[in-house]
C-alpha cells in the first residue's frame, strides 16, 4: 500500500514542554520522543533559514526506522523572491543537507504567502525547475553559491523519487486552470484547513494527497472535535484506497480511481494550545496506525499562554 502518514508540523515549541513532552524532558531529545509518538514530522525550521547538513544528519539518526520527514521549503524562495530568479536559491536549498535524510525524505512543501496571486506562466517556469529525483537534486545542489561554501551536501545515497506539494493562500488560486496545471506537472495541491481564513480546496492532482490542519475553528489554536476527526478519517481512508471521497470541495473533475491507492500525508499545525500532537495521535489511532493516545491536557491549564505562534527554532545560515 502507498504511505499513510499522520504527524505534526515542527516539534520544538515551548508550550509543549511539560505537557506533550514529559516534565523535565531534555530539549535535545524532543525529536526522539515526538518521532515515536507519530510516524512523520514536517520540518519547518527550513522555512525560516537554511539548515546545516549536520542538523539533517542528526535528525535522521534520532528518528526510528521507517520514519519520514516532510520538508518545508524556504520562504526566501516563496515569500521574498516570489519564485523569480530562484535558480541559485533552489540550488542552495538542495545543497543545505536535505539529501542527508536519505530514505526518510518525504515530500517538499512550498507555501505561498497570502499576497501571492495565481500566475500560470511564473508557476510553470518554477515547476520545471523542481528536481524530481535525488540525483537531479544533487546535480542542482552543485550550482550553489558561496553562501554555503564548505557546508554544502552534494550527493545522494541512491536514486529516489522526489515529490512536491503547493499550499496557496490567495483567492485567485480557486481556479480550475490551477488544478489542471498541478496535474500536468504532477504536483500535489495542499488541502489546507485554515478555519475559513484562506482557500479550501480538495482536488487530487497527483498520486498523493498532502493535508495541513491548522485549526478546526480558530487558526493555529483550536483542537479538532471527535466529529471533525471522524470526517477527516473518512476522507483519508477513501483517498488512501485510491478512490474519491464524497462531499469534498473540488474545482475540477475528480481523477479516475487509482487501483494502487494514493499516499496520504497529514500534518497538524494547531500548536499554540498543544492540540497538534494529541489530535495527530488520535487520528492515527482511528486509522489503525497508532496506539491509543494519552489524554490531552485540559485547555484551561494552558490558557495563560499568549495566543501567538511558537515556531520551531532552527540553525540559521544565510540564503
Amino acid at each position: 500500500m502507498p504511505p499513510l502518514r499522520i504527524g505534526i508540523s515542527g516539534w520544538r515549541y515551548p508550550p509543549w514542554r511539560g505537557t506533550f513532552y514529559p516534565q523535565d524532558w531534555p530539549q535535545k531529545n524532543e525529536l526522539a520522543y515526538a518521532s515515536r509518538q507519530v510516524n512523520s514530522i514536517e520540518i519547518n525550521g527550513s522555512f525560516y533559514s537554511l539548515q546545516r547538513p549536520s542538523s539533517y544528519q542528526a535528525w535522521y539518526e534520532q528518528t526510528p526506522e521507517r520514519f519520514v520527514f516532510s520538508v518545508k521549503a524556504p520562504r526566501f524562495i516563496t515569500h521574498i523572491k516570489r519564485l523569480r530568479d530562484v535558480e541559485t536559491p533552489l540550488a542552495n536549498f538542495f545543497a543545505s543537507g536535505v539529501l542527508c535524510l536519505k530514505e526518510k525524505l518525504g515530500p517538499f512543501l512550498w507555501q505561498f504567502p497570502p499576497s501571492f496571486r495565481y500566475d500560470p506562466v511564473l508557476l510553470s517556469a518554477f515547476f520545471k525547475l523542481l528536481p524530481r529525483t535525488t540525483p537531479a537534486a544533487a546535480t542542482l545542489a552543485r550550482r550553489h553559491d558561496d553562501h554555503l561554501k564548505s557546508r554544502a551536501w552534494l550527493t545522494a545515497d541512491r536514486s529516489r523519487r522526489l515529490s512536491h506539494a503547493i499550499e496557496v493562500r490567495h483567492a485567485s488560486f480557486k481556479n480550475p486552470e490551477f488544478v489542471a496545471l498541478l496535474r500536468k506537472h504532477r504536483i500535489a495541491l495542499v488541502v489546507a484547513d485554515t478555519a475559513g481564513k484562506w482557500p479550501f480546496m480538495e482536488d487530487i492532482t497527483t498520486d498523493f494527497i498532502y493535508v495541513r490542519l491548522h485549526g478546526d475553528e480558530e487558526l493555529y489554536v483550536s483542537g479538532y472535535t471527535p466529529a471533525a476527526l471522524a470526517e477527516w478519517e473518512r476522507k483519508i481512508r477513501v483517498w488512501h484506497s485510491g478512490e474519491n471521497p464524497s462531499g469534498t470541495q473540488r474545482l475540477g473533475p475528480p481523477p479516475p480511481p487509482r487501483k494502487a491507492g494514493r499516499g496520504v500525508y497529514v500534518y497538524f499545525d494547531n500548536d499554540v494550545k498543544v492540540r497538534a500532537p494529541y489530535d495527530a495521535m488520535t487520528l492515527a489511532h482511528r486509522l489503525g496506525i497508532g496506539p491509543v493516545p494519552p489524554e490531552a491536557p485540559p485547555i484551561e491549564t494552558i490558557d495563560e499562554l499568549p495566543n501567538i505562534r511558537w515556531r520551531e527554532i532552527g540553525a540559521s545560515i544565510p540564503h
